[in-house]
C-alpha cells in the first residue's frame, strides 16, 4: 500500500512540475524566436540598405539610391563610396553634417527631390567633392557658406529652382560670378521679384539684390512704385531644365521623351553625351550644337526629322557616334556632314531614303570616310529601287551614265566609249590614274572651256 501511495505521489509531483517547465520552455522558445526575429530585422535592414545598388566602375565605388522614396541619408551606408546617387527621392532639408561620414565622396546627385533648404554646414567634410547636382528642387535662397567646405568643387547645377533674388542671396550670387567658377550655377534664374525674374544668376547685377529690398513697398498687394503686385510668378522652364543631367561616369544630358519641338537653347558646353531621342524635332538648323564642342555621342533617333541644314553639326569636331534612325529623312543636303571629322558610327535605319540625284552626296561622303561604320541605307523610293541598298543604286546609276559624265564632259545622252565594266561600276568620286576625282553632275558640274587664250609674241 505504501508503495502505491509513493508511486501516486511521484506521478502527482511530475504532473505539477510540467506546467512550471512549460513557461520556462516557452520563454526559451520565445527568446529564441525573439533572437530569430532580431536577426530577421537585421536582415531586413541589410536588405533595405541593399536596395541601393552598390557597384564599382573604373576603380571607383558607386551607391545608386535613386527612386527609393528616401527622406534622409542612412547611417549604415558604406563610408568609402566615391559617388552617391540620390536623385528622385523625397528629401526636403539638407541638415548640417548630413554627408560628413562620406569623406571620399567625389560626386553627389540630389536632383529632383523636394529640397527647399540647405543648412550652411550640410556639405561639411566633403573636401574631395567635385560635382554637386541640386537642379529641379525648391530652393529659394542659400548662402555662400554651403560652398566653403567644397574646396574642389568643379560642377554645380542649381537651375530649375525658384530662386528669390533678394539680399539674402547676395553672397551666393557673388560666389557664382567669380571668373574661376565658370561651371558653377550655370542656367539658374531668378523667379522673383518681378523686376529680376528670368535673369540668370551668373549675369545678374548683384547690386540690385539689396537695392530692390530697400525699395520694396511693404503694403500688401503693392509693388515698387505703388503699382498693384502681379500674381505669383512661375518661371517657365527652358528645355534644358526639363532634361536630366548626369555627370558620372560621363557627363550626359538626357532630354529623351520630353515632347521637344526644337533643340534646347543654352546647351551645356561640358556635355559628352546627349540624348534627344523620342521627341518631335523636325528641323535641325545651323549651329545649334556649336557650344557643345566636347560632344562625342548624339542621339536624335525617333524624332520627326525631315530636314537637316548645312552646318547643323558645326562645332562637333569630336563627335564619334550619331544616331538618326527612325526619322523622316529623304537625303542629306550637300555639306551636312563636313564638320564630323572623327565620326565613327552613323545609324540611319528606318528613314524613307529616296534614291535619286540627292542621295549621291551621302554615298560620296561615306566613300571618302571609310572609317565610318554605318547602317540602314535602304531605298524606299522610287518603286523600282525599293528595298535596294543605296550603294547598289548609285553603282547602277553610274553604270548607266556615259563616261564623259564621270569625267565632267558634256551630257550627250549617249553611251560612252573606252571605259571598262569595272570603271562603270565605280561609285562617283573614285579616283584612278587616268580619271580625276569628280562629284556627281547634280552636285558639281565642270563646265567645258569654250575659249582658248593664245598669247602672241
Amino acid at each position: 500500500m505504501r508503495l502505491l501511495t509513493t508511486l501516486f505521489l511521484l506521478l502527482l509531483l511530475l504532473r505539477t512540475a510540467e506546467p512550471r517547465r512549460g513557461p520556462r520552455s516557452g520563454a526559451v522558445e520565445r527568446g529564441a524566436r525573439g533572437r530569430v526575429r532580431g536577426r530577421g530585422r537585421a536582415g531586413v535592414m541589410r536588405r533595405q540598405t541593399q536596395e541601393c545598388k552598390e557597384y564599382m566602375e573604373a576603380g571607383e565605388k558607386y551607391l545608386d539610391c535613386q527612386d527609393r522614396q528616401l527622406t534622409a541619408v542612412m547611417q549604415d551606408w558604406p563610408k568609402d563610396i566615391h559617388h552617391l546617387l540620390l536623385a528622385r527621392n523625397k528629401i526636403q532639408v539638407l541638415r548640417d553634417n548630413m554627408f560628413s561620414q562620406f569623406t571620399q565622396l567625389k560626386s553627389l546627385d540630389l536632383q529632383q527631390n523636394d529640397i527647399s533648404m540647405v543648412e550652411d554646414g550640410a556639405f561639411s567634410g566633403l573636401s574631395q567633392l567635385t560635382t554637386l547636382l541640386l537642379q529641379h528642387n525648391g530652393l529659394k535662397t542659400a548662402s555662400e557658406e554651403i560652398l566653403l567646405p567644397l574646396s574642389r568643387l568643379t560642377y554645380l547645377r542649381v537651375y530649375d529652382n525658384p530662386w528669390s533674388c533678394h539680399c539674402s542671396l547676395d553672397s551666393l550670387v557673388r560666389a557664382l560670378q567669380v571668373p574661376s567658377n565658370r561651371n558653377l550655377g550655370n542656367y539658374a534664374k531668378c523667379a522673383e521679384p518681378q523686376s529680376l525674374r528670368g535673369q540668370k544668376l551668373k549675369k545678374l547685377n548683384v547690386d540690385l539684390l539689396c537695392a530692390n529690398d530697400n525699395q520694396v513697398d511693404r503694403r500688401p498687394g503693392v509693388e515698387e512704385g505703388g503699382q498693384p503686385r502681379p500674381p505669383p510668378f512661375k518661371v517657365k522652364p527652358e528645355a534644358t531644365s526639363m532634361c536630366h543631367t548626369y555627370m558620372f561616369p560621363k557627363p550626359l544630358l538626357d532630354c529623351s521623351n520630353k515632347d521637344l519641338n526644337n533643340i534646347p537653347s543654352d546647351l551645356p558646353s561640358d556635355i559628352v553625351k546627349m540624348d534627344l531621342s523620342s521627341n518631335s524635332i523636325k528641323h535641325l538648323r545651323p549651329k545649334q550644337f556649336l557650344l557643345s564642342k566636347d560632344l562625342k555621342l548624339l542621339n536624335l533617333s525617333s524624332n520627326s526629322l525631315h530636314h537637316i541644314d548645312t552646318a547643323a553639326f558645326a562645332g562637333l569636331l569630336y563627335l564619334r557616334e550619331l544616331d538618326l534612325s527612325n526619322n523622316s529623312l529623304h537625303y542629306f543636303q550637300y555639306g551636312v556632314l563636313e564638320d564630323l571629322y572623327f565620326l565613327r558610327k552613323l545609324s540611319l535605319e528606318n528613314n524613307p531614303w529616296i534614291c535619286d540625284y540627292n542621295i549621291h552626296y551621302l554615298i560620296y561622303w561615306l566613300k571618302h570616310h571609310p572609317g565610318v561604320f554605318y547602317t540602314g541605307l535602304i531605298c524606299s523610293e522610287p518603286q523600282e529601287f525599293k528595298g535596294w541598298r543605296v550603294e547598289d543604286y548609285v553603282k547602277t546609276y553610274n553604270g548607266e551614265c556615259p563616261m564623259d559624265k564621270q569625267t565632267g564632259g558634256m551630257d550627250t545622252g549617249q553611251g560612252g566609249q573606252g571605259g571598262t565594266d569595272n570603271d562603270a561600276q565605280e561609285v562617283v568620286g573614285e579616283t584612278s590614274e587616268r580619271q580625276s576625282e569628280r562629284l556627281p553632275r547634280p552636285l558639281k558640274e565642270k563646265k567645258p572651256n569654250r575659249f582658248e587664250i593664245i598669247r602672241l609674241s
